[in-house]
């Protein structure tokens, strides 16, 4: 195969460059699409572009020889589908309607694919694929043991409008939290610039210099909503800006690291021994505008591993969160 130059349509306007390619290929497999965004053997318009990069309609993408992978979508056999997996994503359903799903993701599942990742969330919306081909899209991720609220696009339109609020931080999320020891002040704000520790493939976050190559700023409201004594807090926390484990990365910045984190900090053992070992980091609730007008604003129950924990230390999920109040900024 040879390079091939291909438009952006409307209907892919606002998509991703990275999902714009598995969507054009399909075939592409994880490694070869990284390395060739890495690489910078793909162009938007003749310049280098990131992953994340979102398109616009009219665009023109050089794509390099991809080999097997560059077999038009429409020319190969379509991927085996189970059906289970359709029963499955229902099963998860939050809120839905023809524009727009949140699913209440589980613990431990993965949203996309990656290097021995075989069953995620993005593989499984190929079961809710119409007549016409179209998917359910993504529109956002979660870390594989963060459970909690995860918002799909069902349609291209309802993807490119979600991405742009995405993109311009008009969405509103909650998380909470579990940690050791009680943060001071009770109400805060963490600003740092976040770097990979590390190379390709870690993604495992440190606190950078701001001027630092590849460091982003991150900013991050949180409060403690409730607390066992001095053993552990309940905190809610509002991130500005969503960075790769900005989350985790931060709360172990101020000394008191997510219960359950195997990548950030070391948690007393004690306070391990009566509760799962899991996350205990959960995408609350997420507020934004729907793209068809109005507010869609959708909350995710209490997983058992975070109800067992709110048990033991004896937390009351119905007390008011203070972190509705923290600024947006």
């Amino acid at each position: 195969m040879s390079v091939e130059i291909v438009t952006v349509k409307e209907s892919e306007d606002g998509i991703r460059l990275d999902r714009f390619l598995k969507a054009r290929y399909p075939a592409l497999g994880f490694g070869q699409l990284q390395k060739i965004l890495r690489t910078g053997q793909v162009r938007v318009d003749g310049a280098r572009a990131k992953p994340q990069q979102r398109l616009e309609a009219g665009q023109n993408i050089r794509i390099p020889p991809l080999g097997d992978a560059g077999w038009a979508a429409d020319a190969r056999p379509k991927s085996r589908v189970n059906p289970a997996d359709a029963d499955f994503i229902r099963s998860i359903t939050l809120y839905e309607d023809k524009d727009v799903m949140v699913l209440n993701k589980p613990h431990g599942l993965a949203v996309q694919g990656g290097s021995g990742t075989t069953r995620h969330i993005d593989g499984m919306l190929a079961a809710l694929a119409g007549a016409d081909g179209e998917r359910p899209k993504l529109i956002h991720r979660l870390d594989r043991d963060t459970s909690g609220c995860l918002v799909v696009a069902k349609t291209r339109q309802a993807a490119s409008a979600l991405g742009k609020t995405f993109n311009s931080r008009s969405a509103r999320k909650i998380y909470w939290a579990i940690v050791p020891g009680v943060p001071e002040p009770n109400q805060g704000r963490i600003s740092t610039y976040l770097a990979k520790d590390g190379g390709a493939g870690n993604e495992r976050m440190r606190v950078a210099r701001h001027g630092e190559r590849e460091a982003s700023h991150a900013i991050t409201y949180y409060a403690v909503v409730e607390h066992a004594a001095n053993r552990a807090s309940w905190l809610s926390l509002k991130p500005v800006t969503g960075r790769t484990h900005q989350l985790r990365a931060h709360l172990e910045h101020i000394g008191h690291p997510i219960l359950g984190d195997p990548k950030y900090g070391k948690p007393p053992a004690e306070l391990l021994a009566d509760i799962p070992e899991k996350l205990m980091l959960m995408a609350r609730r997420i507020t934004l505008p729907h793209p068809k007008g109005g507010t869609l604003d959708v909350t995710a129950p209490l997983p058992e591993h975070f109800r067992q924990a709110f048990d033991v230390f004896g937390f009351n999920p119905k007390v008011d969160d203070p972190i509705l109040k923290a600024p947006e900024d």
